[in-house]
């Protein structure tokens, strides 16, 4: 259809407008009384259900509505630009869970991976059903949210390799160790109970042992009833609304284990089941679940198999070497190719989240420092030390030439941007005369520390506000550790939650902010102290950040179950779910308790319900 789209806006000196349907902008004109109009031809009327308008300013997104209009097919549309409705509430978009948009919104909730969980109705690892006891407990004791770890598929052989949940196979696939086999149709023979048994008794998980076993029952069960299934009204349905990745992934699954690609079609639509069921009961119970969105994308998964354009795979993202790596880092993961991805508008990142928002109404950004550059390492290297910044504004021989410097052990060519060059991360300058070490240092400190604040700042915010206008998830960033001032600037414009860890704040951090008293990749509060720490002093640790001006208070179960001695592990060494520095790490951590226990801990939940009531971020429906 053909429609002229007309909306009143008083635009600032240098902006324009445009209107956005299905994901594509289609730019303004001015006309005589701040009426901004276009004529959009040969759309299709599903994309009046849900499309807007935004601000531009060299062709950046400075500013959204609040919310998407829904209009009828006409062949002229007039609309009324739509502000936020609700005073005093700190964000620029709606979110579809209301409770993040109320004004002086103070909540509080658990962090824990899906695998880390245990019910006795599990297979050694924990599931998407195991969520159930856990948001009954979260929500008696007057918690708001549950943040997970990534639940993608990172299969390739069932080695204990696949356990790193950062490594995704797939950014839209869930994992199929996180399935209920019972509601797939196993048959609990006394074989099943007792293999279920014996691995549900381990303290740890056996990650191998759970894969071979669990896909041995997955398998059995789809010739038993998943061939005739997958064939109904439902399963059919799920196959064709999610084809847009679910076939690649499929066939490259198949590709791989040399099967039946229906066979993972059929795992996908019970996963989506269970786990979208587990959502919408949290939502029922007013407790939402905050999902976790990895940087990165291996380069051995269906997106780099089927869109190798996305990425570039002549390099992997890292960290440069620093206090805690003399080496650097190199997490083997190829970088982005955003040039690539920005001729679409980012569909491919925006369908990612998209799918993201049908189960999280939150969710964390890893790295959000990649959004403004990634440290870049040539494929042919291991060494973080070798790495260069993606993207950067290199020194130009003439530059270098101009202060009498050698190239040689102070500079590096830059890949990306043939005959100009970045200064090495670690240069051999020490043998120079006095006056070129205190050259090249101008230069390095330069280039490392200022010449890109506002360039990363403008890369960022050709992504940010795009991706963040696709769904209505809470945003949080994961910005720890060395980072630029750009990074702040952009998180605090977009409203993006910032994460404050224990030791890190002094309580009166921005409010626009996460803070947490550990997290998966660092020692619990009970491991952050030379002896174990006394029941009352986790509580008043927790209480510390409990008291903090953050608008979310989410600690790991280890650090809510420290306050009681009694149900808490005995050995606090045991309770870390991952070691950075070791890169042959198993993940592998379990609770060390049934779910369901937890709701009748009285003396624990009574402890959480007055730390929540009395910092006033107590929640019920």
């Amino acid at each position: 259809m053909t429609s002229i789209f007309k909306i009143h806006y008083h635009a600032q000196w240098g902006e324009t407008l445009a209107v956005v349907l299905n994901d594509k902008k289609y730019p303004m004109s001015w006309t005589e009384g701040d009426v901004w109009e276009v004529r959009v031809v040969n759309f299709k009327a599903c994309a009046l259900k849900n499309y807007n308008y935004v601000v531009l300013r060299d062709g950046i997104i400075v500013r959204t509505e609040w919310s998407n209009h829904n209009s009828e097919p006409s062949a002229e549309i007039i609309d009324k630009w739509i502000e936020c409705p609700i005073p005093g509430c700190p964000f620029p978009r709606q979110h579809q869970a209301e409770i993040f948009d109320e004004p002086r919104f103070r909540g509080a909730g658990t962090a824990v991976p899906i695998f880390s969980l245990r019910t006795s109705d599990d297979f050694g690892i924990g599931e998407f059903k195991d969520l159930h006891p856990l948001i009954d407990w979260a929500a008696a004791t007057g918690q708001c949210i549950i943040q997970l770890l990534p639940v993608n598929d990172t299969t390739r052989d069932g080695s204990w390799k696949d356990s790193y949940p950062y490594s995704p196979i797939s950014s839209f696939a869930l994992h199929p160790l996180f399935i209920r086999l019972q509601d797939v149709g196993v048959k609990q023979t006394a074989k099943f109970k007792q293999e279920q048994a014996e691995l549900n008794a381990l303290q740890d998980i056996d990650y191998p042992k759970v894969f071979a076993a669990k896909m041995k029952y997955l398998k059995q069960a789809y010739v038993d009833q998943g061939i005739k299934e997958i064939k109904s009204r439902a399963c059919q349905k799920f196959i064709k609304e999610n084809a847009f990745w679910l076939e690649e992934y499929a066939t490259f699954c198949a590709d791989r284990d040399k099967s039946n690609k229906e066979f993972y079609y059929w795992v996908q639509y019970h996963l989506d089941k269970q786990f979208l069921a587990e959502a919408e009961y949290a939502r029922s119970k007013g407790v939402h679940l905050k999902g976790d969105l990895p940087i990165g994308v291996s380069a051995d998964s269906a997106e780099g198999h089927y869109h190798p354009e996305l990425f570039n795979l002549d390099s992997t993202a890292g960290a440069p070497p620093d206090y805690f790596s003399a080496d650097g880092q190199n997490w083997g993961f190829p970088t982005y190719n955003w040039d690539a991805m920005a001729v679409d508008n980012y569909a491919w990142w925006k369908a990612r989240l998209r799918k993201m928002a049908t189960y999280f109404d939150a969710f964390r950004i890893d790295h959000i420092l990649g959004f403004f550059r990634i440290w870049e390492i040539p494929v042919e290297e291991k060494s973080g030390m070798y790495g260069h910044f993606n993207p950067a504004l290199p020194y130009t021989l003439e530059e270098i030439q101009q202060r009498n410097l050698p190239l040689e052990g102070l500079f590096h060519e830059d890949p990306r941007h043939p005959g100009m060059y970045q200064p090495l991360i670690s240069p051999a300058s020490s043998h120079l005369p006095q006056w070129q070490q205190e050259s090249f240092g101008a230069m390095y400190n330069d280039f490392f520390f200022r010449r890109h604040n506002d360039f990363w700042k403008i890369n960022a915010l050709k992504k940010l506000p795009e991706l963040l206008s696709a769904t209505g998830m809470l945003a949080c960033g994961e910005d720890l550790g060395m980072i630029p001032d750009c990074v702040p600037e952009v998180m605090d414009k977009e409203k993006i939650l910032s994460l404050k860890m224990r030791g890190m704040t002094d309580g009166n951090c921005n409010p626009i902010s996460v803070c947490a008293t550990s997290s998966h990749d660092m020692v619990t509060l009970r491991q952050q102290f030379p002896n174990d720490l006394h029941a009352w002093e986790a509580k008043k640790h927790l209480w510390e950040m409990l008291s903090a001006t953050s608008i979310l208070a989410i600690f790991p179960i280890q650090d809510w179950l420290s306050i009681d001695e009694k149900i808490r592990r005995k050995n606090r060494d045991e309770e870390r779910i991952n070691e950075p520095a070791n890169p042959e790490h198993h993940w592998k951590f379990r609770i060390h308790l049934d779910l369901n226990q937890l709701k009748v801990e009285g003396k624990l939940n009574a402890e959480i319900c007055g730390l929540l009531k009395d910092s006033g971020r107590y929640r019920t429906i």
